[in-house]
């Protein structure tokens, strides 16, 4: 259910009764049947929003609301729209129940809606974001994140770190790593012989080296390295143009270098329609790709189609998941 303080449980119930939801899944809301009824009454839904005990007893039923309540956030105490320990600390133990269900075979993918990483830390759970700390409840497994937004794939060396330590962090190693993930999860989303575009780090990827020399010593032996290894990888490329002729078709994914520079070009496309996918962990998990969105929460005017969008694409790598198996 993510931070209920934000426009996450608001998201959620429109989401939901939507018929594209319900014809991909049968969805479970692990969160607080409570929120989830007054979210209903703030965006004038007459959803029923129904308690389960366990994933076995969900029905899939139209204009039922199903949720596993965990029953942790009374809603005297919930300060919409306010970072606060209480949320944070709520919003940590739905992620942490997904995660157990989904190790165990009870669900088949996990969609989150958005944290406040505020919240998160002064409920004592010091992560940087969704990703670390799903990494952490998976056994620390090498991971990073993909945002897919329409044509466009974009998976990160790195993600939320300072800039001088993302530039730090473009080593051969973990560009190699990254390509071979980015790989994986297009394979998971059906493109079984990916085409990989690598972004460069510096302005026009250095042009021969006259602005930096991070393309020569870390990311072209990392696609040498990767084409050895019988990927189709190309680059580096000037990151000013790689993302539009990744949109325009020309590759399936583009590696990028740090947070912003993949992240500015998914979001061009429109905030509300992007998904962000962890890829390399044990199970599958997709999320919006947008923020709590606090200056909104309690109006009933939230965009769901971000969210929409997340649990079809978790649908579709859980029914390939499952051929495959």
């Amino acid at each position: 259910m993510g931070d209920p303080a934000g426009t996450g449980p608001e998201l959620i119930v429109k989401a939901l009764i939507e018929p594209e939801v319900r014809a991909a899944c049968r969805p479970l809301v692990i969160g607080d049947a409570a929120v989830l009824r007054d979210a209903a009454r703030i965006v004038g839904l007459a959803s029923e929003v129904r308690v389960v005990r366990s994933p076995s007893e969900v029905t899939g039923s139209a204009g039922v609301v199903e949720v596993l309540d965990l029953a942790n956030m009374p809603l005297a105490e919930l300060r919409r729209a306010e970072a606060s320990p209480q949320a944070g600390e709520a919003a940590y133990q739905y992620i942490l129940r997904a995660v157990e269900l989904a190790r165990r075979g009870e669900i088949d993918g996990v969609v989150t809606s958005a944290i406040n990483k505020a919240a998160l830390h002064a409920a004592g759970h010091a992560f940087d974001g969704h990703t670390e700390l799903l990494a952490e409840l998976c056994g620390q497994p090498k991971v990073t994140m993909m945002l897919v937004a329409g044509r466009l794939r974009i998976s990160h060396v790195s993600t939320h770190v300072a800039l001088r330590e993302a530039i730090a962090r473009v080593r051969p190693e973990r560009i190699g790593e990254v390509i071979d993930l980015t790989v994986g999860g297009l394979r998971q989303l059906g493109i079984h012989d990916p085409r990989i575009a690598v972004a460069g780090l510096n302005p026009h990827a250095s042009e021969g080296g006259i602005f930096g020399d991070e393309e020569a010593r870390a990311i072209t032996p990392a696609i040498e390295a990767a084409c050895n290894r019988g990927h189709r990888v190309t680059g580096p490329y000037p990151g000013d143009t790689i993302f539009f002729r990744a949109s325009q078709g020309e590759f399936d994914a583009v590696v990028a270098m740090y947070h912003d520079q993949g992240h500015i070009a998914a979001k061009m496309l429109g905030i509300w329609q992007g998904v962000n996918v962890t890829i390399g962990l044990p199970i599958i998990r997709t999320s919006v790709e947008h923020g709590t969105d606090f200056q909104n929460a309690g109006r009933g005017t939230g965009d769901p189609r971000s969210l929409i969008e997340a649990i079809k694409l978790a649908a579709v790598m859980a029914r390939r998941r499952g051929k495959n198996e």
